[in-house]
């Protein structure tokens, strides 16, 4: 698989930053004529094969700037995937953003009115709030409902080595592990500002069989993302019995996938006023060798590490009131 190179350890304090917007390496796919869907929303695809099995879902543009899984996804459809046992739904989310796409500001459409994946609390969705994201993922929910385990593709602002974020239960962390890839798996309970899918409802509940898993593919516009994305996708399938032989055998890699480490988040740095500023470069998988260095300030309060060799996990690039500046946490095996 020609993914990126893991971030390496350094005995420096941080990585360098990275500052210029990169380069957009990928053609985006015209995915208008996928909009009809044949599950009664728009831009929703559902096959079930004659045999009985789970129902999974793999999902694009959770954000619209994220093109790698809305790659996979025109892929998967394009190719007439279909799954041996059980029920494939292929999922295009907030395609509304996808179509506002420009590419002298790039960053701009990851959403409309606000994050569809901080949305995912029965508080936010049954409230009477209202805003474009919401209403689709009010339009989406019954999907998530009826899914048994869930892949959402994602991508990030930087580069970095693609992550699987787990959640912060065993079964996530297990569903990482048999997918095999990436080689990051980040225990993480999510962000203080909403939600996000992967821990939407029976997926944050340790007692119930059903799952998700979220993965971070590499930068938005590079052109390994997309390989990274359509790996896991097949693998995914693989896993639940669901991926035809041949496919497999076409698309997969014969030799097995690498050695995984997780990364256990110990600290999330909510911004908590508009004159938040990193101290210091910031990358994502860079690591802070001292204990105590100076991180961030947020105003009059400055933000430490609190152990040696602490991992930064996907450092904000445009830091907001609100948001997540960046995950600490450091590698548990």
């Amino acid at each position: 698989m020609d993914a990126p190179a893991p971030s390496t350890t350094v005995a420096a304090s941080v990585l360098p930053a990275a500052l210029s917007t990169p380069v957009i390496e990928v053609d985006f796919p015209d995915i208008e004529r996928w909009h009809a869907g044949n599950a009664g929303i728009d831009h929703v695809w559902r096959f079930s094969a004659a045999v009985p099995g789970p129902c999974i879902t793999i999902q694009a543009l959770t954000h619209g700037n994220e093109v790698c899984g809305a790659i996979c996804a025109d892929w998967l459809l394009t190719q007439r995937v279909r799954p041996t046992r059980g029920t494939l739904c292929i999922v295009f989310a907030n395609v509304d953003a996808y179509r506002c796409f420009d590419r002298d500001d790039p960053y701009a459409s990851r959403c409309l009115d606000e994050d569809f994946n901080r949305l995912w609390s029965a508080e936010v969705l049954d409230s009477a709030r209202r805003s474009r994201e919401l209403a689709r993922a009010r339009a989406l929910r019954p999907v998530y409902d009826a899914t048994d385990h869930l892949l959402d593709l994602h991508s990030m602002t930087d580069p970095c080595a693609p992550l699987a974020l787990a959640g912060r239960h065993d079964k996530g962390v297990a569903l990482a592990r048999a997918i095999g890839i990436p080689e990051s798996i980040v225990i993480d309970a999510g962000h203080s500002a909403g939600k996000r899918l992967r821990d939407y409802a029976a997926f944050d509940d340790p007692d119930d069989p059903r799952s998700a898993l979220l993965v971070e593919c590499g930068q938005h516009w590079e052109r390994a993302a997309p390989v990274v994305a359509r790996t896991a996708a097949l693998r995914f399938l693989h896993h639940f019995g669901m991926l035809d032989p041949v496919l497999g055998s076409a698309h997969l890699d014969a030799c097995p996938a690498p050695p995984q480490r997780t990364i256990e988040i110990t600290h999330v740095v909510t911004i908590e006023t508009d004159d938040f500023a990193f101290a210091v470069p910031v990358s994502g998988l860079g690591v802070i060798a001292e204990v105590g260095t100076l991180l961030a300030r947020d105003g009059t309060k400055e933000i430490r590490t609190t152990y040696r060799d602490a991992v930064l996990v996907m450092p904000a690039r445009r830091p907001r009131k609100g948001e997540t500046a960046v995950r600490i946490g450091r590698v548990s095996d």
